[in-house]
């Protein structure tokens, strides 16, 4: 027994090292649970990364840290937090998904499930065609994705800086809005300021939630995502879109 004890204890160690965010054992300790460190060591192993750096957002549910490649490509990993997961809120969206027929009970699956779900969602709206952060990986609470941002240095969100040209941008939210709708069948169903990056153009990210048509709260989540755009580029001084104008066109396909 103690012999299995000593090679667990060897790699979580091996992974501790590869986090560089702080030097403080009992802050990682923390921040990175057991098995969310040797998730973390599996990944290394496998060649997925190669070490761990800066917190980019720390959230209610989970943390968004900066991470390297052993090739030197930025990435980003988002590790959802058992400990403060909100499980409640989450059923919303699992609940009426024909993807997750069968939501697990334990607490640890569910949050895995939570994760397998935005990676889902980022393969299904980057394949239609929409401007997501690339899924690489999913492993039990931990999503690897593409690194909006360089050199280390996450872009600004809209809630963070304006963008530059509100008129465009706002109408390619909307066509991603569109696109997201007709072509993946999905709705973001958190959208706002804070979840869309300004990265060459906007990046829509945080799509854990998104729903399928098919979900029963898809369209109460749809005209919500719309209302909540419109209401953000309501304060630059370009003209008004009507709201049931816009989700009228939006559902005919106008938007493209």
């Amino acid at each position: 027994m103690s012999d299995k004890l000593d090679r667990l204890e060897e790699r979580l160690d091996k992974a501790r090292m590869r986090i560089k965010r702080s030097e403080d054992r009992q802050v990682i300790e923390s921040v990175f649970d057991t098995k969310t460190l040797l998730t973390l060591y599996h990944m290394f192993n496998k060649g997925l990364l190669d070490e761990v750096n800066g917190v980019i957002s720390t959230g209610k549910e989970a943390n968004v840290y900066w991470a390297i490649q052993p090739d030197g490509t930025d990435v980003a990993i988002k590790i959802y937090r058992i400990a403060t997961f909100n499980f409640k809120r989450i059923t919303l969206y699992l609940e009426g998904d024909p993807r997750f027929s069968r939501i697990p009970k334990a607490r640890s699956g569910l949050i895995a499930a939570w994760a397998s779900k935005e990676f889902k969602n980022l393969q299904r709206a980057q394949n239609a065609g929409v401007r997501v952060p690339q899924p690489i990986h999913v492993q039990r609470n931990i999503l690897v994705m593409e690194f909006i941002g360089e050199e280390g240095f996450p872009s600004p969100t809209m809630h963070q800086e304006a963008p530059e040209e509100p008129e465009p941008t706002r109408q390619t939210i909307l066509k991603a809005v569109s696109t997201l709708y007709h072509e993946a069948s999905l709705v973001h169903a958190d959208l706002s300021e804070y979840n869309v990056m300004l990265w060459k153009g906007p990046v829509l990210i945080d799509i854990s939630q998104a729903v399928v048509l098919d979900h029963p709260h898809s369209e109460m989540f749809f005209e919500r995502d719309i209302r909540n755009i419109l209401t953000y580029f309501d304060r630059f001084d370009i003209p008004r879109l009507d709201l049931d104008e816009t989700i009228t066109a939006i559902r005919r396909g106008d938007y493209k």
